[in-house]
């Protein structure tokens, strides 16, 4: 309740227009998740990306266990997109119109599926500085790996765009944008600028169309051997995306890559050190030299994170905390 995300998005403005708000006891996960949307069957429901993460992988293993939809699969895809589309809804509740997907970058992979199935999901991105919204993209003006255009009443461009790549940082300006941070005048002349454009800190490029595609946060951005920017998100959705990983990160260790992994619980891997070696030869078959990795770290403890269960990346830029 104290993010913005929520408080604006998830209480005050579904009470503004006289909806009722359903809120769950525990975490979110998709087992809770799930049993709820059964009983509430709600029109409307805005989650972070891990979640329908979770559910995604779920889907996975279902189709990987079921020799039906193995088959399915490989043969007539289409009609599996069409059953498993009917099937999500009906689990959702059956009511469902709007998904909405904000707090984090979603999986492209997860992505695509949505799109696949035509789910009504939506994306929405901003930060607490901006009350939170920036940019959406509504149902069914979605692209994959868009986070769409500007919302109502807010201007949104790349600041220090780089030529050669047409990516740039997004500054927004707006109604929305906070007017400080509390007490703190200098760090408030760095993220605002006296025309009114707030720095997010996040990179992007646009298209041609006006849509946003996130690179990565500008903190985060990892300068290769030979200048080029490498974006550990990008490297993290591959990770996250062999069986049995549940999360992950990418980090520097002097000149290396390392990506440090945490697995699912209950998931199958054998030894942690076969679990970190097959992984890592997955991920660099699937990135490019750049983004090769020198090694995984396989963690036994889950991630820290933040409210909106964004994964506390400070925290584990030195091996002491891996």
């Amino acid at each position: 309740m104290a993010h913005a995300y929520e408080m604006a998005l998830g209480m005050l403005y579904p009470l503004s227009v006289g909806a009722q708000v359903y809120y769950l006891k525990g975490m979110p996960v998709p087992s809770v998740l799930l049993e709820a949307m059964r009983q509430v069957r709600p029109t409307i429901i805005l989650t972070v990306p891990l979640i329908i993460e979770k559910v995604y992988k779920s889907v996975c293993r279902a189709v990987d266990a079921d020799r039906r939809l193995s088959l399915m699969r490989r043969r007539t895809p289409w009609l599996l997109d069409i059953f498993l589309g009917a099937k999500l809804r009906k689990m959702t509740g059956g009511c469902l119109k709007f998904f909405g997907i904000g707090g984090a970058k979603l999986s492209p992979e997860v992505e695509a599926f949505l799109h696949r199935i035509r789910f009504p999901y939506a994306i929405g991105y901003g930060l607490t500085e901006t009350a939170p919204l920036v940019c959406n993209a509504c149902v069914g003006r979605t692209r994959v790996g868009s986070i769409g255009v500007p919302a109502y009443g807010v201007e949104v461009c790349l600041d220090n765009v780089d030529p050669a790549t047409g990516e740039g940082e997004i500054v927004a300006r707006g109604r929305n944008v906070m007017l400080g941070y509390y007490k703190d005048p200098s760090r408030t002349a760095k993220a605002i600028r006296q025309d009114g454009w707030f720095h997010t800190g996040d990179l992007a490029a646009m298209d041609a169309k006006g849509r946003f595609y996130i690179r990565g946060r500008l903190n985060n951005v990892i300068l290769g051997a030979t200048g080029e920017n490498i974006y550990p998100e990008e490297i993290e959705f591959v990770i996250n995306s062999y069986p049995g990983v549940g999360e992950s990160l990418v980090v520097e260790r002097g000149r290396d890559l390392v990506g440090l992994v945490h697995m699912e619980e209950g998931a199958e891997h054998g030894s942690l050190a076969d679990a970190a070696k097959s992984i890592l030869e997955y991920v660099n078959k699937r990135v490019n030299k750049q983004s090769a990795l020198a090694r995984i770290e396989m963690l036994t403890e889950p991630f820290k994170k933040t409210a909106t269960q964004k994964i506390r990346r400070f925290l584990y830029m030195t091996p002491s905390h891996a």
